[in-house]
């Protein structure tokens, strides 16, 4: 990005930013925004996925630091080769993938085993045994963390490293054990580690573990207990907004590191979702839409989650959401592009899927890490059902694309039926959310508007937002949404719907007919076992 003239001459009175660390499921990235949350410098690396065996996906957490310093040290070239110094940084937020299960060695600082990344589906088991010793099942833990028992959280990765990893059973034991979900790694990491290192985590992170109650915002004994964790291995809580410390090394030493959010969160804050009964959707590796209910928590009847919004500040009135959570969105066009070499790059699908006027009856249930909400079926596999002989790749990239709005269209009407309101228009952001195509299948398949803004890096900007806040950067209060209205004007494009109800609710019904038939192909039975 190349700044004008004129834009140079905005900032040449003591120009003032605020930076982010988001971490990815697949990339590290270090984003500098400017008070009106104009993007100034953006550096970005990926770091490795590991496939030990099916249903496995993990991470090495020394990795996920390389790529995260590298791009700090990236970000402060490219914002100093513009003409602007580090200093102008007042302030760093981070963003986080979040359910991802990081363990680690309190007196070494080594890892005890690689990262257990959110879509991992190994604990299956474990799932099984822990719904097992509720007569509640699934639900058992539900009306304290707002969660059903899946493979998804974090304390069920965790349980499922204390049974089948000996250095971690060790370590718990002994006390020796850090456990903690991306965010705490990260400010660990960049606060000192072992020399003084903070050990934090946030309150939208630890709202994913299934330890922490969503009331008190704190651990609770009782769920502790059901799961067998001490509480000695677990991060002090804390509140999104805050000053915790500052950067201990690299080119941004001594800098103040003062906002800690989920990715998903971040997106809801950085789409300016601060009013009770907004949504936003973010579509990258998976796909989250929340629904922000103010200061009540909210249990849903109708398969979603309910989970912490946000908390402003240490005294500030916690905020929280309904959320809709999709295994597989983006992911699916990476596969589609790697795996089956259907397309070679990812923008090519939506310029497939234009040459089509439908899918000719294909439908693809992007079940490869089960279905989460509103379906929560971790025995669900993909499927790709409807195919004949008319069938081109082009009608399978479509129903790429469509398989992420159905999924959308389902939480959506789980979120109306939960809240008892009609949501006019949904916010979007995210890497799919640059094909038009895409957005275009969405309006049509949800029948409202979608609303996609020109700044797109919502979730950075959500960090960057809270740790403005925090040091009452720019006039930025997140507690009085008024004084963000001239935050992210840039522009926005919105999609309508362009076919009728009748074929909506056909093709709909379609997809529900395709998503019946993928359900418990995993299940193993005797029968399906011969």
């Amino acid at each position: 990005m190349t700044l004008s003239h004129s834009r140079l001459h905005t900032y040449t009175n003591m120009p003032e930013f605020v930076a982010s660390i988001d971490c990815g499921t697949t990339s590290a990235r270090f984003i500098v925004f400017d008070p009106e949350a104009k993007v100034i410098v953006t550096s970005q690396l990926e770091f490795e996925q590991i496939f030990p065996q099916p249903g496995y996906m993990e991470e090495r957490l020394p990795d996920i630091m390389e790529a995260i310093n590298k791009c700090v040290e990236n970000g402060v070239i490219e914002l100093e080769k513009k003409g602007f110094s580090k200093n102008d940084i007042k302030g760093v937020g981070i963003t986080n993938q979040r359910e991802t299960a990081c363990v680690w060695s309190k007196s070494t600082g080594k890892p005890l085993y690689n990262a257990i990344v959110w879509p991992d589906t190994r604990n299956t088991t474990t799932v099984r045994q822990l719904a097992a010793k509720s007569p509640l099942g699934v639900d058992a833990l539900k009306e304290k963390t707002g969660l059903p028992f899946s493979t998804y959280f974090s304390g069920v990765k965790l349980r499922w490293m204390l049974d089948n990893v000996d250095a971690v059973k060790e370590a718990h034991d002994s006390g020796d054990l850090l456990f903690g979900t991306v965010d705490t790694w990260i400010l660990w990491s960049l606060t000192g580690g072992l020399n003084g290192g903070l050990f934090l985590t946030d309150c939208t992170n630890a709202s994913r573990t299934m330890f922490m109650n969503l009331k008190t915002l704190q651990w609770d004994d009782e769920l502790l207990e059901y799961f067998g964790v001490n509480k000695n291995c677990l991060a002090t809580i804390v509140s999104n907004a805050e000053v915790y410390g500052e950067m201990a090394s690299g080119a941004l030493k001594g800098f103040k590191i003062a906002g800690l959010i989920g990715d998903q969160q971040g997106a809801l804050c950085g789409q300016k979702c601060f009013q009770a009964g907004e949504a936003k959707n973010t579509y990258g590796t998976g796909c989250f839409m929340l629904y922000h209910t103010g200061k009540d928590v909210v249990a849903s009847k109708n398969g979603l989650l309910t989970t912490v919004a946000y908390k402003a500040g240490k005294d500030a009135v916690p905020q929280y959401a309904l959320e809709g959570s999709i295994a597989v969105a983006g992911s699916s066009i990476k596969w589609t592009r790697d795996n089956l070499n259907l397309i070679d790059e990812a923008d090519q699908i939506g310029k497939f899927a234009v040459q089509v006027d439908d899918t000719g009856g294909v439908y693809f249930v992007t079940g490869f890490s089960g279905l989460f909400a509103p379906y929560w079926d971790d025995t669900a596999t993909g499927m790709l059902i409807g195919i004949t002989g008319y069938t081109t790749k082009h009608h399978i990239a479509r129903a790429t694309l469509e398989a992420t709005c159905y999924q959308t269209r389902a939480i959506l009407d789980s979120m109306v039926a939960d809240s008892g309101a009609q949501l006019a228009v949904l916010r979007v952001d995210g890497g799919m959310t640059n094909s038009d195509p895409a957005m275009q299948i969405q309006a049509d398949i949800l029948g409202i508007e979608v609303e996609r803004p020109v700044m797109r890096e919502s979730t950075a900007f959500g960090s960057a937002l809270m740790a403005g806040h925090a040091l009452k950067l720019f006039g930025w209060d997140v507690e009085n949404p008024k004084s963000l209205e001239k935050v992210n004007v840039q522009g926005k494009t919105v999609f309508k719907s362009h076919i009728d109800a009748d074929r909506r609710a056909k093709m709909y019904a379609g997809w529900n007919r395709a998503v019946l038939r993928s359900k418990g192909w995993n299940e193993r039975t005797e029968e399906n076992e011969k």
